[in-house]
């Protein structure tokens, strides 16, 4: 049954990836095709769903910048959110209920707050997943946004706990000691080396240590994984362990969206709510945006993070179970909150695949502030005096940063998405600043400056590089452009789209090994003739 369901995923993901959309809506439509066929899901298929959320979450620990939570604007806009949306999404079905709209005239008004409350959450799964495929997991918007849903994933572990009654263990006071743990925690990371070990000892801290750990003193297992990352992420391998665990979460999070399409079976009347629900989304939407506006974010930043957390979470679907295990909510609202769930999934990932087409539009309408009124932690950048300036401040960049320097001097610049990153760098007595090379607004300030010479494309996604081109194309860059690919194809649109410079980074890395061997080793080794 399960090879049914793989072999289903794969066909409508590459149906999707062929149309250029997020693989993810072709799982969703797998999910509701399986499901129209009679089709429903398993429990092996259900625990690696689970698993799949449940690593996704350590990963994201293991790349989260725990300053980024304690700002007022992730905390406070978090929670004026889900005030907000929740009291208004409960007016809204207030009056519909009013209006004597069948599907909501028998519900109390508790039950409508519950709803409202539910669908003021947006999913943690969905948002990370297209922030991943786009490459922009660190750009600012994407830290706000990821922000956001830790929030939330906070207020669920109190609702949660609050509802069912349920309170944790007098043994949950013995969490607040993991911190003391961390010692011997980066020493066995030290140990593990490169290959499967470092795998292993990953899936043993977010499965065992985190999520395990929690849900034995009664505390929500998510939570935990995504607290066990975040204390293991200031470890140097902390980035390679989230590397070596991709692949194997990715396949897991196919089960997750494939599970949600297969969780319950579609009826009208489910549909009809699911569609009413969908009525909300929009105001979600504006009330996001509207919470990051008044946190004087850019346009930019905050659009974009509207758009990454414009969609319903499948926390609502706990949310309705639980509920409806009390009592408080009639069974049809559990199958009218997956299909709303889909049916968001489903709305957001085109949009998402078109967030800068759509920002480009959107902003010959709104206003922008002027940057010295911007949140400090969005400023626009500037280069300064810079002639060189190296976009991408990863291993490649940063060798390629101090060969420049040491032919060049102080002319060379680089940038960088993650402020822990930067901030190393300016340790290294590198100069380096933050910024987000595939931000619109970005070039706007910056490549106006008529010092830069050179500007190097080292980036880690190759998406990112080709879209930073595309912006210095369309700007009128006069300097030369060098950029890293991956792969054949990535170097062949890179060329296509105009950049002076293409490197592969595998054969240079091969060409690069021989040459310095040839050079450290001295060697004199006579050239045999061939006829």
């Amino acid at each position: 049954m399960e090879l049914l369901y793989i072999s289903a995923a794969f066909l409508a993901g590459f149906i999707a990836l062929r149309c250029k959309l997020p693989p993810l809506v072709g799982f969703l439509v797998a999910g509701f095709g399986l499901n129209s066929f009679g089709f429903h899901s398993t429990p092996a298929l259900t625990t690696l769903a689970d698993l799949g959320v449940t690593l996704l979450l350590f990963t994201i620990g293991l790349k989260l910048d725990v300053k980024t939570l304690l700002n007022k604007e992730v905390w406070g806009g978090a929670t004026l959110h889900n005030l907000l949306s929740t009291a208004l999404f409960t007016l809204f079905l207030v009056i519909l209920k009013q209006l004597g709209l069948t599907m909501f005239a028998e519900m109390a008004f508790n039950q409508l707050v519950l709803i409202g409350f539910a669908l003021s959450f947006s999913s943690t799964v969905f948002a990370i997943k297209l922030l991943q495929e786009k490459g922009e997991l660190n750009a600012k918007y994407g830290t706000v946004a990821i922000g956001i849903l830790v929030m939330q994933d906070i207020f669920a572990v109190l609702f949660l706990t609050i509802s069912t009654g349920k309170i944790p263990d007098i043994t949950a006071l013995g969490l607040f000691a993991l911190p003391l743990l961390r010692p011997l925690l980066y020493k066995i990371l030290d140990k593990a080396g490169h290959g499967e070990i470092l795998v292993l000892y990953g899936v043993i801290l977010a499965l065992v240590a985190g999520a395990g750990l929690f849900e034995i003193v009664g505390m929500k297992p998510d939570l935990g994984a995504l607290l066990l990352g975040m204390l293991m992420a200031g470890h140097p391998k902390a980035s390679e362990m989230a590397k070596s665990l991709f692949n194997f979460k990715e396949l897991l999070l196919v089960c997750f969206f494939l599970n949600i399409g297969l969780a319950e079976s579609p009826t009208l009347n489910g549909f009809l709510m699911a569609l009413v629900l969908m009525l909300l989304l929009p105001l979600k939407g504006i009330l996001y945006y509207a919470v990051f506006h008044l946190c004087r974010y850019r346009v930019r930043t905050s659009m974009l993070a509207t758009l990454t957390l414009f969609n319903y979470s499948e926390f609502g679907l706990i949310v309705g179970g639980v509920a409806y295990k009390m009592g408080l909510l009639p069974g049809t609202f559990l199958v009218a909150m997956a299909m709303a769930v889909s049916l968001s999934f489903l709305l957001a990932a085109p949009l998402n695949s078109m967030s800068n087409k759509l920002y480009t539009e959107a902003a010959k309408r709104l206003k922008e502030f002027d940057p010295e009124r911007l949140n400090s932690n969005d400023k626009l950048i500037d280069f300064n005096h810079a002639k060189i300036v190296i976009l991408g401040m990863g291993r490649i960049g940063s060798g390629a940063y101090d060969e420049l320097e040491s032919r060049y001097g102080k002319q060379v610049l680089g940038i960088e998405t993650r402020t822990d990153s930067v901030e190393l760098h300016c340790k290294q007595q590198r100069n380096v600043i933050h910024g987000d090379a595939t931000d619109p607004d970005f070039w706007e300030r910056t490549i106006n400056n008529n010092n830069i010479e050179l500007i190097l494309l080292a980036m880690p996604n190759g998406t990112a590089n080709i879209y930073a081109l595309e912006q210095l194309k369309s700007r009128h860059f006069h300097g030369k452009i060098a950029a890293i690919a991956k792969y054949d194809d990535e170097e062949t649109q890179l060329h296509q789209q105009g950049v002076d410079a293409a490197f592969n980074i595998y054969n240079e890395a091969g060409s690069g090994f021989a040459r310095d061997v040839c050079e450290h080793l001295h060697l004199q080794i006579a050239t045999i003739k061939t006829d």
